[in-house]
Order: C-alpha cells, then sequence, then structure tokens
C-alpha cells in the first residue's frame, strides 16, 4: 500500500487556507468557514489561523427534490480556473446527474441509476493540458445531493470501507488506482478544516500498456446532506514538489466549491417537503467521483 505522500500532507495547509480565504479565486464573497481575522495573502498553512466553523449546508436550506437537487448542481458555479492556471473543460464535460458511480463487487467502478437516497449527482471534467514535457492532468469534482444528511453520512462511511477493500480499483477501460492510502476526519474543536467530514486518500495511477505509474488524489467534503468529491490524475514529467503543488490546488478548488455550496444555503429560503422526479442529460464523464 502507497504511504502517505507529502503533497497530501502539503493538501492538509490547503484545507486551512480554503477555509481562510473568500470562496471564490476571485475574492468574490465570504463564507462561513472564514474565520475571524483573516490572514493576508503570503500567509502559509502554518501561520493561518483556525477556522471558526465548518461550510455546512442546513437540511431545511437543502434540495428536498429531484428536480430542485438538478437545479441546484446544475447552477453550482464550478470554473476550471478553480484548480489552477491553465486549466480547462474536458470533453465530455457532464455526466448524466441521473446516474452515479458505484464501485462493484470485482474493485471496477461502473455508472448506476441513483439510489432512492440519491437526488442528484453531476461530474465535472477538467484537464490541465500537456506542456514543456509535462504531461496533462486531470482533475473532476462531482457534487452529490443525497436524500438527508444520514444519508450523505452513511456515503462518506462507504468510501472509506471501499479502500479498505479495494487497494487496487479499476475505474475506466484502461485506467487503474492501486495503492490506496485512505483518512477520513469529523470536525472537532481540535481540527482546522472547512466541512463536516472529510476523506482523503491517496494513490498512484496507470494506465494499461504503460510501465510507470503517477500520483492519484482524492478528497471527499460532506456539508450536511451533500457531498462534494474532487479526484486528481497527475501526468508524468513532474518533481515532487510540482505534483505537491498540483494536490493542493485541486484541494483549494474544493474548498472554494464547498463555499458556495455553503453561500446558497445562506441565500436559499427552507424547503417545503414535496417530492418530484427528474430527467438527466445523457453523458459518459470517465470516473465519476473517481
Amino acid at each position: 500500500m502507497a504511504g502517505w505522500r507529502p503533497a497530501l500532507a502539503a493538501a492538509a495547509g490547503a484545507l486551512l487556507l480554503a477555509g481562510c480565504t473568500s470562496g471564490s479565486p476571485d475574492g468574490e464573497a465570504e463564507g462561513k468557514g472564514k474565520p475571524k481575522g483573516s490572514p493576508d495573502a503570503s500567509a502559509s498553512p502554518s501561520s493561518a489561523t483556525a477556522v471558526s466553523e465548518p461550510y455546512t449546508l442546513a437540511e431545511e436550506r437543502a434540495p428536498r427534490t429531484r428536480a430542485e437537487a438538478l437545479a441546484f448542481v446544475r447552477e453550482l458555479d464550478v470554473r476550471p480556473d478553480y484548480f489552477g492556471v491553465g486549466y480547462r473543460k474536458r470533453e465530455p464535460f457532464e455526466s448524466d446527474p441521473s446516474e452515479w458511480a458505484v464501485l462493484q463487487d470485482d474493485c471496477q467502478w461502473r455508472r448506476e441509476p441513483l439510489p432512492k437516497t440519491v437526488l442528484a449527482s453531476l461530474t465535472r471534467a477538467f484537464e490541465l493540458p500537456e506542456k514543456g514535457g509535462k504531461g496533462p492532468v486531470y482533475v473532476s469534482l462531482t457534487v452529490t445531493v443525497h436524500q438527508d444528511t444520514m444519508a450523505a453520512r452513511r456515503d462518506m462511511a462507504g468510501a472509506l470501507e471501499s479502500a479498505l477493500s479495494c487497494p487496487q480499483q479499476r475505474l475506466n477501460a484502461t485506467d487503474v488506482v492501486r495503492g490506496l492510502y485512505s483518512r477520513v476526519d469529523a470536525f472537532t474543536d481540535e481540527r482546522n478544516a472547512i466541512s463536516e467530514d472529510d476523506l482523503a486518500e491517496s494513490g498512484e495511477w496507470i494506465v494499461d500498456g504503460e510501465s510507470r505509474a503517477h500520483p492519484f488524489d482524492w478528497y471527499k467534503f460532506r456539508l450536511g446532506p451533500v457531498t462534494v468529491a474532487a479526484t486528481a490524475r497527475h501526468g508524468a514529467g513532474r518533481t515532487e514538489e510540482e505534483d505537491s503543488t498540483v494536490t493542493v490546488d485541486m484541494v483549494e478548488g474544493l474548498g472554494f466549491v464547498a463555499a458556495g455550496i455553503d453561500r446558497r444555503g445562506d441565500a436559499t429560503e427552507p424547503a417545503e417537503t414535496s417530492t418530484g422526479t427528474s430527467a438527466g442529460t445523457p453523458g459518459e464523464t470517465e470516473g465519476a467521483e473517481r
């Protein structure tokens, strides 16, 4: 099993900093994760102040029907530059929000219709193109609206178990991740984080027919009944420091999306209980959460 990479240790600092900064790269708005007396732009992870409270979305303000959940995930802003300079949308850009990825008993991810406990799940795909002898980086971000907070907690628990039962997993027809190492935490007064629960995994990914593997990162946050997950598959030709930057930038992008969800909750009137369905837009974003 792969060890806990230095890049993920650095990303722990990004978790803290994301909570100390505004909810977008442009500083459009501040989220609850911002502590009192935020640090200046030059602050390092070790010098930033603790997060006062995590980003969240109260159940009474969360989508309650599939139609509301579909509108929620589609309207949520997720920009390429959230993950660093030079990123762009990848085709296909969006998945079918009426499906999600499920890890099967054979340790292969496959897309399936949403269960009753999930209202919508949308994956968006981005890439940092190959340049200067450095291979492309593939980033995906998935927002999933669960029926309630308990269902979201169960999803987080299941995600942690997946690395234990399947340390090697097939993402799609060509890509495999292996040597997965997991860590999950809940928000406490002793911990600097920006969500109520978070899961981090590291490992390496390899494409069939290639001899060399490359770093793989996966982070997942829970904000009330909503989970947000992001993955990064690093391209070849990067130093350890450059790989660390890829990981930190990905986690910061995840923090921007979490801040957006938190703001949406603050701006939304409490939802009334109702029922409904939605129709998804076909798509085949590879890897889904992975």
